[in-house]
C-alpha cells in the first residue's frame, strides 16, 4: 500500500518554550538529549527541562534546545509513522534546516549538534557586537515591504527583508532604528499589523556576516552525506541533495532571507507532496502551510499525545 508523499518540516528559533522537553523526558527518544549534552559540552537536558524563558531565549540556548527536541520527536515519530523514515522531502525554517538535514540523512546527529552549537555561538557573538531586531509585517506583500526597506536603506538605514513566510506575512530585520522606520513605512503602505520580535540580532541580513565568516570554518569540517531525501534550502527554495554544496548554502543562509513561501510551493507543487508533518514545538509552520498550500494535509507533532493522532492508514504505509 503506497502512502502519501510526506514532507517533514521543522521550525526554527522562536518556537522554543520553557519546559518543552518535559513531555518527552524518559521516553525512548530522550537518549538523544543526553547524547547532545556529551557532544556539545552543554547541559541540554537542563535547557529542555528547567531553563527559564529569558535564558532559553538566548540565541545559542534556543537553537541547541530546539534542534535537539526536534530530533527526539523525530525519533519517536518514526516509530509511530514508519513512512517518516523515508520522506519525499525535508525542509526547515532557518535553524530548522539543520534538523531537516539530519532527517534526510545528509548529516549525522552528532555533526548536527556540533553545527547548531557553533552556529548559535557565532550568532550570539555577532548580536553582541552589532545589536539588532526583527519585526513581523502582516497584510503587505513581500515586494511592497522590500520597497519600503529599500527606501530606508537609501537614507542610510540598515534593514532588509529576512523571512518571506507567506504571501501576507514577511519579516524585516536590521538595526532597531531602521526596523522602526521600515515598520512605520509599512503601516503607511497598508500593513494591517506590525509585531516586534523579541530578539537581539538582525538575523538573515548582512549584519550577520561576522557570524557567517566564523561559522564557515566549522562547516568545512562537517561531513555531508548523499542522504536519502532532498532538502529544500532556505536561500533558493530549491531541492538539494547531500552531494550539493551544503556548506555554502548554510553559510549563505545566515546573511540571506528565508524563502519559506517558495519552499512550501516547491514541496507542494514541484515535488507533489500531499502531507506536511511539522516536527517540533508549536505549530507555526502548519499555519503558514495552510495559507500557502491549503490543498495539502497537515499534521503537527510537538507532544507525545499527538503521536496517536497519526492516521492508522499512514502507519501501515511505506514511503
Amino acid at each position: 500500500m503506497s502512502g502519501p508523499r510526506l514532507a517533514l518540516v521543522f521550525p526554527g528559533q522562536g518556537a522554543q518554550q520553557p519546559g518543552m522537553g518535559r513531555p518527552w523526558a524518559g521516553r525512548p527518544g530522550w537518549f538523544l538529549a543526553e547524547r547532545a549534552s556529551e557532544v556539545s559540552g552543554r547541559d541540554v537536558v537542563e535547557l529542555l527541562l528547567r531553563a527559564d524563558e529569558e535564558y532559553l531565549r538566548r540565541t545559542d540556548n534556543a537553537q541547541l534546545a530546539t534542534f535537539v527536541l526536534e530530533m527526539v520527536i523525530l525519533t519517536e515519530l518514526r516509530q509511530a509513522l514508519p513512512a517518516a523514515g523515508r520522506p519525499a522531502v525535508c525542509a526547515g525554517h532557518s535553524l530548522g534546516e539543520y534538523a531537516a538535514l539530519v532527517a534526510a540523512g545528509v548529516i549525522g546527529f552528532d555533526d548536527g549538534v556540533r553545527l547548531v552549537a557553533a552556529r548559535g555561538e557565532a550568532m550570539r557573538k555577532a548580536c553582541a557586537a552589532e545589536p539588532g531586531t526583527m519585526a513581523v509585517v502582516l497584510g503587505l506583500s513581500a515586494g511592497e515591504l522590500e520597497r519600503a526597506a529599500a527606501g530606508v536603506r537609501e537614507e542610510g538605514g540598515r534593514v532588509w527583508v529576512a523571512n518571506l513566510n507567506s504571501p501576507q506575512q514577511t519579516v524585516v530585520s536590521g538595526d532597531s532604528e531602521s526596523v522602526a522606520r521600515c515598520s512605520a513605512a509599512a503601516e503607511e503602505l497598508g500593513a494591517t499589523r506590525v509585531v516586534s520580535i523579541p530578539v537581539g540580532g538582525a538575523f538573515h541580513t548582512p549584519l550577520m556576516a561576522p557570524a557567517a565568516a566564523s561559522f564557515a570554518k566549522t562547516l568545512k569540517k562537517a561531513e555531508f552525506l548523499h542522504g536519502f531525501a532532498p532538502v529544500v534550502a532556505n536561500v533558493d527554495a530549491r531541492a538539494h541533495r547531500g552531494s550539493d554544496d551544503w556548506a555554502t548554502l548554510l553559510e549563505r543562509q545566515l546573511t540571506g532571507p528565508v524563502r519559506w513561501t517558495d519552499s512550501v510551493r516547491t514541496m507542494a507543487e514541484t515535488l507533489h507532496c500531499d502531507m506536511f508533518v511539522e516536527i517540533g514545538p508549536g505549530r507555526t509552520l502548519t499555519g503558514l502551510a495552510r495559507k500557502i498550500a491549503p490543498q495539502v494535509t497537515r499534521l503537527t507533532v510537538s507532544e507525545p499525545g499527538q503521536l496517536p493522532a497519526v492516521p492508522a492508514t499512514l502507519t501501515r504505509s511505506v514511503a
